[in-house]
């Protein structure tokens, strides 16, 4: 706490004079000189991403990998020399270790990063992050976060209308993330199929859980913190879509019931982690109803489609879902964390959640107001945490600047992209293309495959191939990333909302030159 002067106080006893704003200030200031530079170089660097390699000086020497300057675990620990020192380093020290991280961080604004299901922010992002910062409250309950709690309210109700729920208290909470979202609806289910399990565990129930064989990985990460295990997840197969199917889904149910168990709660996938697929959601939801089952959409990835005229037919059924995941932080570039998990009715959230906390909640939901407008304005009572960031303002503050319209265009684009690539990948006669054309989401799916598109029956060689390919394409600009398959693993590029075609065409130019390195036909 910075104290430049002293004033008389209460009885004439002197007080410290806060100067936290100047310091503010002149902190912002310098660190500003630093942040624009860091995302000024990755617009620069923009054309030359579409030459497919990193621009070169007059002498043929190739300039700074604006994406990132890789180095081994054990050698950036050195290089960054990070440490806790006895006295403080002040501004100085503290602008060089800020220079530090942002010379060997992932530059996610460069247009080469197309390696996970999120990227750079939008610009709007940069601002309402550090309006959060500043207000640095806990959205818990409504007389600390009185505006933040309107926001969050706000947001969730028209975002899950857009999915179709429209009940009296339609809306919906934000998590610190996706993983913790698809948590909280499993907490939620069990506790509302199974109301004994709030206070008893458990106990002799075997429960089921269900998603299909392309979920995420959080649904057994979820059963496993939840007690119930990650054995009780059964693995739906998908079709050659990478769908999971209503008959599949009904027969697994049917199975798990003939072996004693109880079917608790089913996953489907609005946009899965690898393949990008959407879950045919109008007919899982009569076979979930029927059995009594929570239908749970992890739209994390794909439910920003939603805002799209062209594409919201991808969420055709998610009405009849208990509860979605949406994930603004992924296809709508804003910062992370944005996780949203969205219902009909939040009361039911609440008296999954509640627990005796006289000390913070003062605000209960009466009976007698059933139907009607929903009141429930201590938020952190419908959630597992307490401390709780106010997420839904980034958002929101997007969604004010870019409007339904501007969010459709951004999405439009980027599926526009995606489709482009596939074509691209389709048409160079030295690649298998994997995924459909368009594909279902933003990630496009192939291997590299030099012999007419042919691709060998030698699942190593194959894998060798993208796994050789991969780090020689960050040298030239481009982080990408690759999965296992069944004829070994395959490279699986992500676009995004500001992704260039220029780009996508320079990303096909690198593929092509580094293959040549790895493969000598």
């Amino acid at each position: 706490m910075s104290s430049r002067t002293e004033v008389n106080g209460r009885n004439g006893v002197k007080q410290p004079e806060l100067n936290r704003a100047d310091d503010v200030e002149d902190l912002l200031d310098a660190v500003k000189s630093l942040l624009i530079p860091f995302i000024r170089d990755a617009d620069k660097a923009a054309p030359t991403r579409a030459t497919g390699e990193i621009a070169a000086d007059a002498q043929g020497v190739p300039g700074r990998n604006i994406l990132v300057d890789s180095h081994k675990p054990e050698e950036l620990v050195k290089k960054l020399r990070i440490a806790m020192p006895g006295d403080g380093a002040g501004k100085e020290g503290l602008l060089d270790v800020i220079q530090t991280i942002l010379r060997y961080s992932v530059n996610t604004w460069d247009q080469g990063f197309m390696d996970k299901l999120y990227s750079s922010l939008n610009p709007v992002g940069v601002v309402s992050d550090l309006v959060l910062t500043v207000l640095n409250t806990n959205v818990h309950i409504f007389k600390t976060s009185p505006a933040l709690t309107i926001i969050e309210k706000t947001a969730a109700r028209k975002l899950a209308g857009l999915f179709g729920f429209t009940g009296p208290r339609a809306g919906g909470i934000t998590c610190p993330g996706g993983s913790a979202s698809n948590m909280t609806s499993l907490v939620i289910a069990r506790n509302t199929l199974f109301p004994s399990t709030r206070t008893s565990g458990n106990g002799n129930h075997r429960f089921a859980l269900f998603t299909s064989a392309h979920g995420h990985y959080s649904v057994e990460k979820a059963a496993a913190v939840c007690g119930i295990g990650s054995d009780s997840v059964v693995k739906v197969p998908v079709d050659s879509e990478g769908r999971m199917q209503a008959p599949a889904l009904e027969a697994a149910i049917a199975r798990a019931r003939e072996e004693g168990r109880t079917p608790l709660y089913v996953s489907a996938t609005a946009g899965t982690t690898v393949w990008g697929s959407y879950d045919a959601f109008a007919d899982l939801a009569p076979v979930c109803a029927a059995a009594g089952v929570w239908l749970h959409i992890d739209a994390s990835w794909g439910g920003p489609a939603v805002f799209s005229p062209t594409h919201a037919h991808k969420l055709a059924g998610s009405a009849n879902a208990n509860s979605i995941t949406v994930n603004p932080h992924k296809m709508l570039n804003v910062p992370v964390p944005c996780s949203f998990l969205l219902t009909n009715d939040i009361a039911v959230f609440q008296r999954a959640n509640t627990l005796r906390a006289g000390y913070l909640f003062h605000d209960k939901l009466a009976e007698d107001e059933e139907g009607e407008e929903d009141n429930i304005w201590d938020l952190a009572d419908l959630t597992l945490q307490c401390g709780r960031r106010g997420d839904s303002l980034n958002l929101a503050l997007a969604w004010i600047y870019y409007g339904d319209s501007g969010f459709a265009r951004h999405v439009d684009h980027a599926f526009d992209t995606a489709a482009y690539l596939a074509s691209l990948i389709q048409n160079a006669g030295v690649f298998a293309l994997l995924s459909s054309n368009p594909p279902p989401c933003l990630q496009v799916c192939f291997y590299y495959a030099p012999d007419g598109g042919v691709l060998p029956d030698d699942k190593e060689e194959n894998t060798r191939r993208t796994r050789e390919m991969a780090p020689r394409l960050v040298e030239r600009g481009f982080m990408v990333d690759y999965a296992p398959g069944e004829r070994g693993s395959f490279f699986r590029v992500v676009v995004n909302t500001q992704t260039l075609r220029g780009t996508v065409e320079g990303l096909v130019r690198a593929l092509v030159e580094v293959g040549r390195e790895v493969v000598r036909l």
